[in-house]
């Protein structure tokens, strides 16, 4: 441990020493000090992560149908909103990733925002949803924008 911090005031040594840099190696240094003494979990089943992949799997399924529901928080109920497919999307969620890395001949290295395949930069966040949503008429999958919260279960909930 003590050439852990000896190593971190030699990489440091050359910034100014402020409160925030002083913060940083104290709760480093407990930080270092909690996991030697406390260790990490002993995991050995797994189950959560092979619950996140059933579920990730689970959503990949063409035939994975869901049922879309709008909460009335006059009413504080669930009103039907249509069939759909699979889960609704956030609007802030990006194809592609929302950064890249800008490397400058003077070593200096910077994060710009990056566009979508679209050529428009997607909002770090937004209260938005799509939806998939089956057409009465056809039952053709057409994407709906919703901007109350919502509810998609892959089965019908009863609305009272």
């Amino acid at each position: 441990m003590k050439r852990v911090l000896a190593l971190m005031i030699v990489l440091h040594g050359c910034d100014e020493q402020n409160s925030d840099t002083i913060q940083s190696q104290q709760q480093e240094r407990i930080l270092q000090e909690g996991t030697s003494t406390v260790g990490m979990p002993a995991i050995v089943n797994f189950r959560e992560r092979r619950l996140l992949k059933d579920i990730l799997e689970l959503r990949d399924q063409k035939s994975f149908v869901t049922y879309t529901y709008l909460f009335s928080e006059q009413t504080g109920k669930l009103r039907f909103f249509c069939n759909s497919v699979g889960y609704g999307i956030p609007y802030a969620t990006q194809f592609t990733n929302p950064q890249k890395m800008q490397h400058y001949t003077s070593g200096a290295h910077v994060t710009l925002p990056q566009a979508d395949p679209n050529g428009l930069f997607s909002p770090s966040n937004a209260e938005g949803t799509w939806i998939m949503c089956a057409t009465p008429k056809t039952g053709d999958a057409v994407p709906v924008y919703v901007e109350p919260r919502v509810i998609v279960s892959p089965f019908k909930l009863d609305n009272e």
